[in-house]
């Protein structure tokens, strides 16, 4: 049995991140270990937060130990959090790194541990060259970076990254798991009537956060095609606007696509998530760039055939034509993928094709890979 502690977002928290740890918080103590989280008590200043709030609604975790104590712009909980862990001494500190914004302070709290000469730093790094740049990037990430023994990456383009910045320390790519903590499966009709949604049409789904990497612009010019507009079909945009929606609009408006959107534009709370995914046809990730999506891993647990685009780490889960659609960042593209999905009804085999290929993305292998970087 390990002591282990993971670092990053966690309970009061809310969000992909959030989730992802402390499902992993779960694989760790099912693999015998010992396990707690360390989150912040203030994660992101407001100027880097566009959204809502930061913070959850729903009641937390009764089954983790989750210790809220690091504010990511004040360095004397740095050093206070580093120097608590120096002294209890765990076998492993996994950090979750996806800002360079988190360098310094996560950097800080490493090398505080890394004094007792004793535990081993790792991270699952989900970005080291960030989606939206900012001055600072490269010397905070290298900051963070250089105080670790070991990175575990869930893309190759990560890996290729982390290569191309000269860090030689081990390193392991592993697919990020299933995000099977939203529920289990569900009929289509039982989700659609869950959501008041009209089963005369089929629904597409654009979910998570809105941002401008995340190419929705690129999509509503997608489902402007008037072959698509034929179609019974609406798509749904289930997520939270995390910039400002106005150009948005201006393309709805355009193309005068209102009556065929379901709008859901707010935080979507976990116990709603199993009731969008299971409504949809297919799951559309029209990503301008990317690394890795969460996105596609709940799309693999409620067995939803997906399209993404050939960006970044986004197609090395998606086999095109077994699970679905792998396009360019193009409105013409992703258009001429989806008139084929409809009017040659491949719902039934993609989803089959996602039910075959789910079982590779274990929670035990990512557990196993992060001790692998640690030894």
């Amino acid at each position: 049995m390990k002591k282990v502690v993971i670092i990053g977002p966690a309970y009061p928290l809310r969000g992909g991140l959030a989730t992802y740890n402390e499902r992993l918080a779960r694989a760790f103590r099912e693999a015998g270990d010992e396990v707690r989280i360390v989150t912040f008590s203030l994660q992101y200043p407001s100027f880097l937060f566009p959204g809502q709030t930061q913070f959850s609604t729903e009641p937390g975790p009764t089954d983790l130990a989750i210790d809220v104590s690091i504010n990511s712009v004040n360095p004397l909980t740095w050093w206070a959090v580093g120097e608590k862990l120096r002294r209890e001494k765990p076998d492993l500190v996994v950090f979750r790194f996806w800002l360079p914004f988190m360098g310094p302070a996560l950097g800080t709290i490493a090398r505080r541990i890394r004094r007792n000469h004793h535990t081993r730093i790792v991270a699952i790094t989900d970005n080291v060259i960030p989606h939206e740049k900012r001055p600072g990037d490269r010397p905070f990430t290298r900051y963070f970076l250089s105080a670790c023994d070991g990175f575990v990456t869930m893309s190759r383009a990560v890996l290729a990254d982390l290569r191309r910045l000269r860090f030689k320390q081990p390193a392991q790519y592993q697919p990020h798991p299933l995000y099977d903590n939203f529920g289990a499966l569900k009929p289509k009709a039982a989700a659609l009537e869950a959501l008041n949604l009209d089963p005369k049409f089929g629904y597409l789904l654009f979910f998570g956060f809105i941002r401008a990497y995340k190419g929705l612009d690129i999509l509503l010019e997608a489902f402007a095609d008037e072959r698509l507009a034929q179609l019974p079909i609406k798509l749904i945009i289930a997520g939270e606007y995390y910039e400002d929606a106005a150009p948005y609009e201006v393309l709805i408006q355009k193309y005068n696509l209102e009556s065929r959107l379901v709008r859901a534009t707010d935080f979507i709370p976990n116990e709603q998530v199993a009731n969008y995914f299971c409504a949809s046809d297919i799951v559309v990730q029209p990503y301008k760039n990317a690394t890795q999506s969460g996105v596609s891993q709940i799309a693999y647990h409620f067995e939803r055939p997906m399209l993404v685009t050939d960006v970044g780490g986004l197609a090395e889960l998606i086999p095109a034509g077994e699970v679905g659609y792998v396009t360019k960042a193009q409105p013409k593209a992703i258009a001429d993928a989806l008139v084929d999905f409809y009017e040659n009804s491949r719902e039934a085999e993609f989803a089959a094709g996602v039910w075959a290929r789910k079982k590779q993305f274990s929670w035990s292998e990512m557990v196993a890979a992060l001790k692998a970087v640690a030894s």
